[in-house]
């Protein structure tokens, strides 16, 4: 991956400098604002490539056809006509067998009702793809069930299940009864988190989580308890008459557990113009940070 994005930037500085320089220069602005440049570097380096692929087909055809006259010649020798390569060439002069295969529009001595077999090739591309399902079968035969390298549809339906049953409780919908989840802790869930959060919970909370019309959120000090499954509880079913809507049917289970863990990984971050605290104080083991 290092490699590709080195080649890409390499590849970028060439063919557009000013891009590149834009790119630079674009360090400084927020994460979202960079990531954003970086797709339209991409797009524009994809956009290029394909233009450049389009011109070489455009350029291969017209040599073909000038060429067609002689490649006829060469494929009309015998010895040349019936080599593989030879086939080959036939698809560039306008003879397809070797796709369509020999037709030899010879009878059999076969009659079934009136119906005659003909002594004809199979495609060759039906041949070829019948091969494929030969090897396919083979490596997958000795892949899953050989080797046991790799899980059958049984086992992975098993995983998932007991993935999903870490993400489910038993008293999931009851708001009196608190779930038994643990905090997130990988990167990908706080990354998640922290995009629920910026697009759900900014505008009350804060881009920082500082508090504005709702409670600041990286000190130590909770309304309705900081515990991993408190926060859950208070996201999923809200707080009637406290202006704390209720995300249930709006985020997943799994969605709200990743904005829960991710609030916790903020504390003690301290932001500017941090709001001042609200609540009873709580000490708490504090999540991988995500950042």
């Amino acid at each position: 991956m290092i490699r590709f994005r080195s080649v890409l930037a390499g590849t970028v500085a060439v063919l557009f400098p000013a891009a590149v320089l834009a790119q630079a220069t674009a360090t400084a602005e927020p994460a979202s604002a960079a990531f954003a440049t970086r797709q339209v570097l991409f797009w524009l380096l994809l956009g290029t490539l394909a233009v450049v692929v389009l011109l070489f087909l455009v350029l291969l055809v017209a040599v073909i056809v000038q060429l067609r006259p002689r490649l006829r010649k060469v494929y009309n020798l015998p010895t040349v006509r019936s080599s593989w390569s030879g086939k080959v060439l036939g698809l560039l002069v306008g003879d397809p067998v070797l796709v369509r295969g020999e037709v030899r529009d010879e009878i059999l001595d076969h009659d079934y009702d009136g119906i005659h077999e003909f002594d004809n090739d199979l495609p060759p591309w039906w041949k070829y793809g019948f091969y494929l399902t030969i090897v396919f079968a083979v490596g997958y035969l000795s892949y899953y069930h050989v080797a046991q390298a790799g899980k059958l549809s049984q086992a992975e339906y098993e995983t998932e299940m007991q993935q999903a049953a870490l993400l489910v409780s038993a008293d999931a919908d009851d708001p009196n009864k608190l779930t038994t989840y643990q905090p997130l802790t990988t990167p990908a869930d706080l990354s998640s988190g922290k995009a629920l959060f910026a697009t759900n919970c900014a505008p009350c909370h804060g881009a920082s989580a500082e508090g504005k019309v709702g409670p600041n959120l990286t000190d130590e000090y909770w309304l309705h308890g900081g515990e991993v499954n408190h926060v859950y509880k208070t996201i999923k079913f809200g707080v009637q008459g406290k202006g704390m809507v209720a995300w249930k049917g709006k985020l997943s289970g799994k969605q709200i557990l990743q904005v829960s863990s991710y609030i916790l990984s903020l504390q003690g971050t301290k932001p500017a113009n941090a709001k001042e605290p609200q609540g009873e104080k709580e000490t708490l083991a504090r999540p991988l940070a995500s950042r």
